[in-house]
């Protein structure tokens, strides 16, 4: 499916928990002096306005990023402020960067970039934003293009998968392509966003069950909780799950997750 356009959401307390960790990775692995392979599957458009009339009718921004840094979440030399930095400076203090602007915020000019996007107006939106970065972009299916590409060179490198799980399937295949990548890139860093539900039959829970089975090494399972954007919203919570994580990462975690826990 292609109708899910994260411009309603960003900023959102999903974002915090997802790009705050993100960021945390990338700048460990960018501490060493080796070059490295970022990509990811569902790229989106890249960068979002928090004051555009998609942002204003949703208003989960106010919940996330707005209030973590009204609240201080983030010391100016923590990476994802950096980040944030970077690119309110390039494009204004409504900006808000998605992930992929967020690596190239703090990756090297010898990183790679390589990025997936379905939809034909994100993709192109993607292109052009991420062109001057020096960003590779493919218009082509997330998993597929995964799979293509790995292993990759560099091996080194930070597989973002980010689903919309508009397609309740995804939850089931995420799994199966965990294990093929893995089996293809065992060196890898592969990280698994995925949505904390209320449903009491959650269609997360069986996939973190198959994950945590797999007996993955160096892996981290992080979540947060928060209140629902609105009434009736079954998203209550973020996670990631990760695979060959960076070190010191755990510790972003849990300072996160008691973060979220005091704002409940």
């Amino acid at each position: 499916m292609l109708s899910y356009q994260h411009g309603y959401h960003a900023g959102n307390a999903a974002d915090v928990h997802k790009h705050a960790l993100l960021a945390v990775m990338l700048d460990r692995m960018a501490a060493k002096p080796k070059p490295l392979w970022y990509a990811e599957t569902h790229a989106g458009r890249g960068l979002y306005a928090l004051d555009s009339a998609e942002a204003r009718k949703t208003g989960e921004a106010a919940g996330g990023i707005l209030r973590a840094e009204a609240e201080g979440w983030f010391a100016a030399d923590h990476p994802y402020a950096r980040a944030l930095a970077a690119v309110r400076a390039g494009h204004g203090a409504a900006a808000y960067p998605g992930s992929p602007l967020i690596a190239a915020s703090l990756l090297r000019p010898a990183d790679r970039i390589e990025l997936a996007e379905l939809h034909p107006q994100e993709f192109a939106a993607l292109e052009s934003l991420m062109r001057p970065h020096g960003a590779r972009c493919h218009r082509q299916d997330g998993p597929g293009f995964a799979l293509s590409r790995c292993p990759p060179d560099p091996r080194r490198g930070l597989l973002l998968i980010d689903p919309s799980y508009e397609i309740r399937q995804d939850y089931a295949l995420m799994p199966t392509l965990l294990a093929r990548l893995h089996r293809k890139w065992n060196v890898g860093v592969i990280a698994l966003w995925y949505p904390v539900l209320s449903d009491s039959a959650a269609p997360h829970a069986a996939m973190l069950a198959a994950l945590e089975a797999a007996g993955y090494p160096g892996t981290l399972r992080s979540e947060v909780r928060f209140a629902p954007a609105r009434p009736g919203h079954r998203m209550t919570g973020s996670g990631l799950f990760v695979i060959n994580t960076p070190h010191t990462t755990d510790e972003e975690a849990r300072r996160l997750a008691r973060l979220f826990e005091h704002r409940l």
